[in-house]
Parts: C-alpha cells; sequence; structure tokens
C-alpha cells in the first residue's frame, strides 16, 4: 500500500510527460491542462491503491487515458488552437542543413521527409481511428512497450499489437498518398500499401 504523502514527491515528475499525452489526446491546451488536473486528482484520491514498487508512469497514463476516453472523447472538440508551445515534439522535424542546402550523408528518405509539414503529419497521425490513434501515440511518441499499454488501456497484447500494426500502416499509407500527390514518388511504385 502506498503513501499518500509521497504522492507528491513521486508523481509530480511524470507531470510534463502527461500533459504532453494530454494534449495529443484532447488536441486543445485548455481541455489538455483539465485532463491532467483531473487525472492527479484520481490518483491521488486512489494512491492508497497504488502497488509500490510497480509502474507508477504506467499507472498514471492509464488514470490519464481512462479519463479522456470517459471524459472527453465523446464531447464535442472545439475549434483547434494552434500556439507555437503547443507544438509537439513528434510533428517537428528540426532541419539541421542551411536553408535550401542537402547535408552530406542524409538519406533519400530524410530529404523525403524534408517537404513534408508538420501539420500533413500531425493530420494524418489525428484522421486514424481512435483506438489505433490512442496505440501508436503510447508507443511511439511516449515509449511505452506493448505489455504496459496493454495495461494502461485494458485490452490484451495482441490486440494492442494490432493496433499499433494497423494504425502504423493506415498512417504509412495517408503519407505514401501525399508523397504521391506532391509527385515525390510515383502513384504505382509500392502504392499498394494495405
Amino acid at each position: 500500500m502506498a503513501d499518500q504523502a509521497r504522492f507528491t514527491e513521486v508523481a509530480m515528475e511524470h507531470m510534463p510527460g502527461l500533459y504532453s499525452a494530454a494534449l495529443r489526446m484532447t488536441r486543445n491546451a485548455a481541455d489538455a491542462e483539465d485532463l491532467v488536473q483531473e487525472t492527479y486528482l484520481k490518483a491521488y484520491r486512489a494512491y492508497d491503491s497504488f502497488q509500490e514498487g510497480t509502474n507508477l508512469r504506467a499507472w498514471l497514463y492509464r488514470i490519464l487515458t481512462n479519463t479522456y476516453i470517459n471524459n472527453y472523447r465523446a464531447a464535442k472538440r472545439r475549434p483547434e488552437v494552434t500556439d507555437v508551445e503547443d507544438v509537439e515534439d513528434l510533428y517537428l522535424y528540426k532541419r539541421m542543413s542551411a536553408p535550401g542546402g542537402i547535408r552530406a550523408g542524409r538519406s533519400a528518405e530524410d530529404e523525403a521527409l524534408d517537404t513534408f509539414t508538420d501539420d500533413v503529419v500531425k493530420t494524418a497521425l489525428e484522421e486514424l481511428p481512435e483506438a489505433f490513434r490512442m496505440a501508436v501515440l503510447l508507443a511511439d511518441v511516449e515509449g511505452f512497450s506493448y505489455k504496459e499499454i496493454s495495461e494502461i488501456t485494458d485490452v490484451p497484447i495482441g490486440t494492442v499489437m494490432s493496433r499499433i500494426h494497423r494504425g502504423r500502416r493506415a498512417l504509412q499509407k495517408t503519407l505514401f498518398d501525399t508523397a504521391a500527390a506532391r509527385g515525390l514518388v510515383g502513384s504505382t511504385s509500392g502504392g499498394s500499401i494495405e
């Protein structure tokens, strides 16, 4: 049984990561703040049931995910507000070369990625079905293992693996179609991504 007096000490270090995840889930800074606040309130109240020695980060993310699903998924989305501080690391592609220049040793994939804007990738990710988007975000952005994602989302590990695979494939197809539309790849060369 965990001691609630230690809650602030051990749980607060996870707030930046939880906020980033909440922002990706809600797509709105105010809603993300509310989601994190509600998550911490629920976690504090239930902290006495937390088993010391288990993964606190995964436990907090599970509360965050369940709270989001219960409170925010069905709610109408507000118009998206874009603020420089809201730009997520996943969608930032920092160009290391000088403007217009190609850095030696860069792959063709790196050069092709330079033509995608952050909005293209973000839009493609947001268009994924909810279950796939959550699984991809938890795996590829937050770095959770399949087992941890299974615990966070309360679905079997095989389902997690399937959702991540299908989500990545859908994301790949959307980005391929965008590249084909921009003439970066032939529309028939490898276009059969299923």
